[in-house]
Parts: C-alpha cells; structure tokens; sequence
C-alpha cells in the first residue's frame, strides 16, 4: 500500500480486478471496453479514511505511462482528491523512469478537459470518432462523445 496523507492506494492483482470493475465504469460507461482493458497495466484501489472511494487504471507503452481510468465515487468528486491523486502518480511514475504521462477523455468531458489542463496536460491529439465504438450514444453537458482527446504531459 502507498498513499498520501488521508489517500491510500492498494495495487490490485489480476483476480483482484472484476471486484473494482464496477468502478471504471463509473468513468468509462461501456462494459465490453473496460473488460478489454481491464487486465492490462496497474491497477490501484483508492481509499479516503478508509472507505473505498474508486479505482485507478494505468497501461504503459516504453516510456509513456497511460492514465487509462480514474474513477471516483460521486461523493468524493469536488474536493481536490483528483488533484491529489494525480499529483502523487506523476512522482511515482516519475521514480519508476516514465518520461510521459497521456490520458484522453471525450470532447463532451467539459469537466475533464478542465482538469487535466490544470494538472499540466496539454492536448497532443485527437482520435475521430472513437466514442462511436461504444454500444450506446453518451451525452454530457447537451454534446454527444464522438471524438476523444488526448493530453499529455512530461514526467
């Protein structure tokens, strides 16, 4: 276990992870998605004075870690946990020898955008038409998920 301060992150095994699934999707809406990824990378359960608040998922590519899920519970969202959350992975990625953190997020994300800009990300790409994949259509604030962005930032 890591963690800092009130936040305590567990890394979780493989058949530790369809336990926590249900969290991804609160932040990744299409079940056949998040099971493709879901094995893949680290994953970490996230507590807030010891009651589970979400999971984190990240994969990785050479030097590049992936953000691929975050996923907080609606009471926890609001409070500067993400901030925290985030700023701890970054150094601890950083130690491991990651030179780049990406994390992408759909173009109706007003929300996302916001924050990972916040935390340092800057938009490196964007890949068209990727939320049609999904089974069903998503909406946030009136705009439909069609292309998603994607951020990056040096570690």
């Amino acid at each position: 276990m890591m963690g800092q301060g009130d936040i305590i992150f567990k890394k979780l095994g493989l058949h530790e992870r369809t336990d926590y699934a249900k969290y991804l999707l609160l932040a990744d809406e299409d079940e056949n998605i998040v099971n493709g990824y879901l094995l893949e990378g680290e994953m970490f359960s996230i507590r807030i004075q010891g009651k589970l608040a979400g999971a984190i998922l990240f994969v990785f590519q050479d030097e590049t870690v992936e953000l691929k899920n975050i996923a907080l519970l609606p009471e926890s969202r609001g409070k500067g946990i993400g901030k925290e959350i985030m700023r701890f992975f970054i150094q601890h990625y950083r130690k491991e020898g990651y030179l780049k953190m990406e994390v992408g997020t759909a173009n109706s994300s007003i929300g996302n955008i916001a924050f990972y800009q916040k935390a340092g990300f800057r938009i490196s790409r964007i890949v068209k038409d990727f939320f049609l994949q999904y089974g069903e259509r998503i909406f946030e604030n009136g705009i439909q998920a069609v292309d998603m962005i994607m951020f990056e930032r040096k570690l």
